[in-house]
């Protein structure tokens, strides 16, 4: 398995596990083929931020680079949870990354244009609670001019805004992309409307990928607000009530359809996903995902886990290997259906910073 090391679509390729359990092998543009009338596919359209920003700790003048995170409260772009790091940018790899110095309640940090306040250190000394001291517009048009996408080393090339930005990004909520929904170009679009199967979207706040830090990466991914359309949430009724598979673009998306299920339905309106979906995971909604390549360990690849057993996903992870798949946000795709024969239960951890 290598890394996809630019944002070059065109030529990805998809895996695509049954129920039965056999792995087919396709050009990613192939992807409205597996899906018939009735299906329902369910896609994040969140925009992403430019949630890195590079400044100094005021009181000594030691670089620190601050990671939007987490919203502290949905829609407010003043309050944030967030990650540091010291010296360097993301062409080091993000375990390999130096702490800033120490920071404490009210420190004042230095980023461009904006001024954020430490409110606090949550429980780890990267994770903090920022502040930014001006209103929602200058904010905004602060991380406009002075913030970049989150990147990490595979990637060495500066990435622009848009590069991140999947074909149907709307609201700007999402802390990385929402990257599963870059499958979905136009002639993808339009080859599933041919086929009969249906496209929705909601708007989820999709978060960090790594923070460079094992203690932390274990809470991935951290509570992430989103909201479901009225549209959307009847049309997965629909959809259900036919018989139709409903496929979530995305591990954001499972996320959300199954945080607002309620006996078989899900609920529109706005919410936060607080539980992991992962091993042992009663699935109420969701029959099927698209999702990135990811590797065993990952926050991702466990949450397909309530999709497939072991030896399922060992056999994906060495098609994946032995294929040479691409992997990261830019690389290569995995759809998988629920495999019929899981025995699940209802589990939900959640993974909120304590504040």
């Amino acid at each position: 398995m290598i890394a996809a090391g630019r944002p070059e679509r065109r030529s990805a390729r998809l895996m695509a596990v049954g129920p039965n359990r056999a792995i087919r092998h396709l050009a990613r543009s192939e992807l409205a083929s597996l899906f018939e009338p009735g299906d329902l596919l369910v896609a994040n359209d969140a925009a992403t931020l430019p949630a890195s920003l590079r400044g100094i700790l005021q009181k000594d003048g030691s670089p620190i680079e601050v990671r939007l995170a987490a919203w502290v409260a949905a829609g407010d772009p003043t309050r944030f949870v967030a990650i540091t790091f010291g010296a360097g940018d993301h062409r080091t790899r993000t375990e390999d990354r130096p702490p800033p110095s120490p920071v404490s309640p009210g420190d004042r940090l230095m980023l461009g244009p904006l001024v954020a306040a430490v409110e606090g250190v949550l429980d780890h000394p990267r994770l903090i609670l920022i502040r930014f001291q001006a209103d929602r517009r200058t904010v905004l048009s602060g991380l406009a001019q002075h913030g970049r996408p989150i990147q990490y080393a595979h990637v060495a090339e500066p990435l622009a805004l848009g590069a991140v930005w999947t074909g149907i990004a709307a609201d700007p909520v999402a802390f990385e992309p929402p990257s599963a929904g870059f499958a979905l170009d136009w002639r993808v679009i339009f080859a599933l409307r041919r086929r009969g199967a249906g496209l929705v979207t909601l708007t989820h706040a999709a978060g960090i990928s790594s923070t460079g830090d094992p203690l932390l990466d274990r809470r991935l991914p951290f509570d992430e607000p989103y909201r479901i359309p009225d549209r959307t949430a009847a049309a997965v009724r629909w959809a259900k009530r036919a018989g139709g598979r409903i496929v979530a673009v995305g591990t954001t998306v499972a996320r959300a359809l199954e945080s607002a299920a309620d006996e078989g339905r899900v609920r529109a309106g706005e919410g936060v996903a607080t539980g992991r979906i992962g091993r042992g995971t009663r699935l109420r909604i969701v029959d099927a995902i698209l999702t990135g390549i990811h590797q065993p360990g990952e926050s991702h690849f466990e949450l397909l886990r309530a999709f497939a057993n072991d030896d399922v996903l060992d056999r994906v992870a060495t098609a994946t290997a032995s294929g040479h798949y691409r992997a990261h946000e830019f690389g290569d795709s995995l759809l998988i259906e629920r495999q019929a024969n899981r025995n699940q239960t209802v589990s939900g951890v959640a993974v909120a910073p304590a504040s």
